[in-house]
This record gives C-alpha cells, sequence and structure tokens, in this order.
C-alpha cells in the first residue's frame, strides 16, 4: 500500500521538470494526480502513464486564475487533499507584476480556494515551491528573489492561519537543480562547475531530490511539521550565499 492511497493531489506547473516529477512521486504512492500548467501536450502524456490522472489547463498568469484552478480540480477530482503550488517563472525584466502573479499570488489565490473544502475533512498538505533564492536574494534576479522570500512568508503565516483546521503547509526551497529554468546558465563556461565547487555534496540536484522531500511533506509521514521551509540544495545555502557568484 502507498503512504497516499485515497488521497487526491493537484500539482501546478507539473508539465515537466520539479512538477512533473511531483506528480509522479505522488502517484507512486497511490495519490490520484490533477495535473495542471498553461499547456496540455505534456500534461496528456504524464497523464496517461499516472493511474486515473485528470488534465487541468491553466495559465496562472492571469488573475484570478488560481481560483479557477482550484475549482476545476475538486470537481474532477471530487476533492483535493494535497497542492503543490510548484508553477512559477524566473525573472521576467519589465513584467514584474506578471512574475508576482504567477510566483505568489497564484499560489495564495489556490491555497485560500482550497482550505476550506481540506478543512471540511480534517485534513490536507499544502507544500509552496520556494528557492534558496527566497532565503538569500539572487543579485541578477531582485523580483524572482522577493516573490520566494514572500512564499517562505506565506508558508509560516497559512500554516499558523490554518493549522486548527487540520491543513498542514510547509515548503520546499531547492538549490542548484538540473532544470530548464537554469538550462541557459549552466551553458555559460564556467558557471556550472564554479557553483558546483561551492556544494558541499559536489554535486548539482535533480527533479527527483526534490519531489521525494514533497512527497513526505505530503504523507502522515510528516503529520506534525507545518510552518517549515526545508532546504534541498546539497548544502549550498548553509555555508554560502547565491547572491555572492551571480
Amino acid at each position: 500500500m502507498g503512504k497516499l492511497d485515497g488521497r487526491t493531489a493537484l500539482v501546478t506547473g507539473a508539465s515537466r521538470g520539479i512538477g512533473e516529477q511531483c506528480a509522479r512521486a505522488l502517484a507512486s504512492e497511490g495519490a490520484r494526480i490533477a495535473l495542471a500548467a498553461r499547456s496540455t501536450s505534456d500534461l496528456e502524456r504524464i497523464a496517461a502513464e499516472l493511474d486515473g490522472a485528470v488534465v487541468i489547463e491553466a495559465d496562472l498568469s492571469v488573475p484570478g486564475a488560481g481560483a479557477e484552478l482550484a475549482a476545476q480540480a475538486v470537481e474532477s477530482l471530487g476533492g483535493v487533499d494535497i497542492l503543490v503550488n510548484n508553477a512559477g517563472v524566473s525573472e521576467l525584466p519589465g513584467e514584474e507584476a506578471k512574475l508576482m502573479q504567477i510566483n505568489y499570488i497564484a499560489p495564495l489565490e489556490t491555497t485560500n480556494a482550497l482550505v476550506g473544502q481540506m478543512g471540511e475533512r480534517g485534513h490536507g498538505s499544502v507544500i509552496h515551491m520556494s528557492s534558496i533564492a527566497g532565503k538569500s536574494g539572487l543579485a541578477d534576479s531582485p523580483t524572482y528573489s522577493a516573490s520566494k522570500a514572500a512564499i517562505e512568508l506565506l508558508c509560516r503565516t497559512q500554516a499558523a492561519k490554518f493549522g486548527r483546521k487540520g491543513v498542514r503547509v510547509n515548503a520546499v526551497a531547492p538549490g542548484l537543480i538540473i532544470t530548464d529554468m537554469w538550462e541557459g546558465g549552466r551553458q555559460i563556461p564556467g558557471l556550472a562547475d564554479g557553483l558546483t565547487r561551492h556544494i558541499p555534496l559536489g554535486r548539482w540536484g535533480a527533479p527527483e531530490e526534490i519531489a521525494s522531500v514533497v512527497a513526505f511533506l505530503a504523507s502522515d509521514d510528516a503529520r506534525y511539521i507545518t510552518g517549515q521551509s526545508i532546504a534541498v540544495d546539497g548544502g549550498f545555502g548553509g555555508s554560502q550565499s547565491l547572491a555572492n557568484y551571480m
């Protein structure tokens, strides 16, 4: 039996990378998944490999889209027990409001729209995707860093607000992970190797290593954990500031 048998989960930004692996990890523990992203082609491929998964097209750059997505997920799954707010974008020069809408407002909207029905059942787990940039800042990405710092505080305040309903709220803060978001940076001569030298574990992480922590936080193994942000960064953030290297 899986640790999430009988539970349902909504994963945003699920079409690739960390989001895809989160969906797969939750499904492997028995959860039925709603996959959400702007484009459905990759979602349909993933859904075909996950028993009972549903696909929801959602553009979270549009104000109000988070609440609409929540309603669609509840209708499709009959309720949502686990929410993984993974969708996000990197720095968008000149489009700061759009970045904040996707990275902060949409998770806020989606969570607020789902905690009521979670509370009615007496349990729920919300997992926000933060970043070590939200802890130390990233020199070339001030708005991205600010959006993730906001997520860090949102995690703690929502945990305090919704705990009495039986809803836990936590965050995962990835470090240097091999994803599309870092593809451009990894092509800069010397950058990837230079950053690797400052990771105590000596390598970049994989999306699956973020997903395993998300699956843990979603499960009853983490039933007494709320309001926490767990850095999954190979030790990088413990001794270094990302702002120093970018």
